[in-house]
């Protein structure tokens, strides 16, 4: 089977007193999945609006990506190619660090 697909991703940023906040929308085009994400600015550090943006919106994906994981896991289950009550695993070999 050949095919090509355009999924899209928005992500919109806002910043106030010192926290960014992300929201990263996946547009499927027959499904929608939304991510949130915060940054927060240590008052020591100095304020670097463009690291709050990068923080912010990195969550908000990594929100999206393990919602995406979570439903090509049941979909799989469903399929028959796996248990779909099992939790989703980091499908990458380093730390799934909280943020």
């Amino acid at each position: 089977m050949n095919r090509t697909l355009e999924w899209t991703v928005r992500v919109e940023l806002s910043e106030q007193d010192g926290t960014t906040r992300a929201e990263a929308v996946l547009d499927t085009g027959s499904a929608k999945l939304t991510g949130q994400g915060i940054a927060r600015c240590s008052p020591q550090d100095p304020d670097v609006p463009a690291i709050g943006d990068e923080v912010a919106a990195s969550r908000a994906m990594h929100d999206v990506a393990g919602q995406l994981m979570s439903v090509a896991d049941r979909a799989l289950g469903q399929a028959g190619a796996g248990r779909a009550d099992e939790p989703a695993q980091p499908p990458y070999a380093w730390s799934d660090a909280s943020p």
